[in-house]
């Protein structure tokens, strides 16, 4: 009798220790107040998901808040984990997730305060809208309009070329925040007053700095471009047709690869750009869904909201997946096309 107590004890202990260190336990699912699975495994990433939902966010504009806040969480993690590896002992990347966030409150107005960062690119101050500004910049506008009435352009290529400077304002956008974010930081630089904090902090600013250089000189390549071809017309040998792929390539073609390195990269590219195009029609259907949802909410048939609803939600959940994949995807193009640069470099 006493053996077996003793062996039921023994099982029962190590059924807790198991218990204690399973991925369950180590790894649970959070729940938000009202008992609900939580969307994301970090809590400040479900305290925006929450705010953005009360928001007016149109629902291309929330299903890509999402796909970037998943970004943000694999990024968190990851960084957590060379944590306790005891790698980041300078604190770069913590700075860099830090700013990542700040960008993603700023892009999608969560950051506490209007959005009047001006589109700053050498535009005089009094310049003012009119019928013809589409971009909110006078150098984008004038370039625009310049192709527009060039007769280059087929109408396909019209949507082509007007894809590609809603990118380059994008990327104007996100240079301004970044902008933003790092005059705010040396604002609290000045402040510091710990010699070896003011160390740390002084090195932090200087990447951002270099990151604030690699982006305008992205940017002036960018414009480059979209000079070119409004001048010329596409080339007849154009490569790609996505913004954000001929935005890749063109690094690519810059960064000192091997024309053996570039031709894998190039076919890689072309899967991506099918990623992309795969993801924008999503991003159409869901669009039109959600306005088919306004409408038979408006009628109130009660049958015909739920299949509605139940139609977009899985539209929603699907652009928001094929989002996350393509932005981990360019995520990764990105950096291999930075670290095959830099190898060819230090060759």
């Amino acid at each position: 009798m006493r053996l077996q107590c003793l062996v039921t004890a023994l099982c029962l202990s190590v059924g807790v220790m198991a218990g204690k260190y399973s991925r369950q336990v180590n790894e649970p699912t959070q729940s938000d107040g009202d008992g609900q699975t939580a969307e994301f495994r970090i809590a400040k990433l479900n305290q925006v998901w929450e705010k953005a939902k009360r928001m007016q966010l149109t629902a291309v504009r929330q299903a890509e808040l999402h796909s970037d806040l998943k970004i943000q969480e694999k990024d968190e993690l990851q960084w957590k984990k060379m944590k306790v590896e005891g790698l980041d002992e300078n604190g770069e990347k913590e700075a860099q997730l830090r700013r990542n966030f700040n960008v993603i409150l700023a892009k999608y107005g969560m950051d506490g305060k209007r959005d009047m960062r001006p589109m700053e690119t050498n535009s005089l101050k009094d310049h003012e809208a009119k019928d013809g500004d589409v971009f909110d910049d006078p150098k984008l506008d004038k370039l625009w309009n310049k192709a527009k009435s060039s007769g280059k352009f087929s109408n396909e290529e019209l949507q082509s070329l007007k894809r590609e400077f809603q990118h380059h304002k994008d990327k104007i956008h996100e240079y301004n925040i970044l902008m933003d974010t790092v005059s705010r930081t040396e604002e609290i630089h000045k402040n510091v007053i710990s010699p070896m904090e003011g160390d740390t902090k002084e090195h932090l600013l200087q990447q951002k700095h270099t990151e604030l250089k690699e982006k305008m000189r992205d940017l002036n390549h960018g414009f480059e471009r979209l000079r070119k071809i409004s001048h010329e017309g596409f080339s007849q040998d154009s490569v790609f047709r996505e913004p954000r792929v001929i935005e890749l390539w063109e690094a690519a073609k810059r960064a000192n690869l091997s024309k053996d390195e570039l031709e894998s990269l190039k076919e890689e590219l072309h899967h991506f750009e099918t990623k992309v195009e795969k993801h924008s029609h999503y991003q159409e259907q869901l669009e039109l869904s959600h306005q088919k949802l306004r409408h038979v909410e408006s009628l109130g048939d009660k049958e015909h909201i739920r299949r509605s609803q139940e139609k977009y939600n899985t539209l929603s959940e699907k652009t928001r997946e094929m989002g996350y994949k393509m932005k981990k995807h360019m995520q990764d193009l990105s950096n291999k096309i930075s670290r095959q640069g830099l190898q060819h470099n230090e060759l």
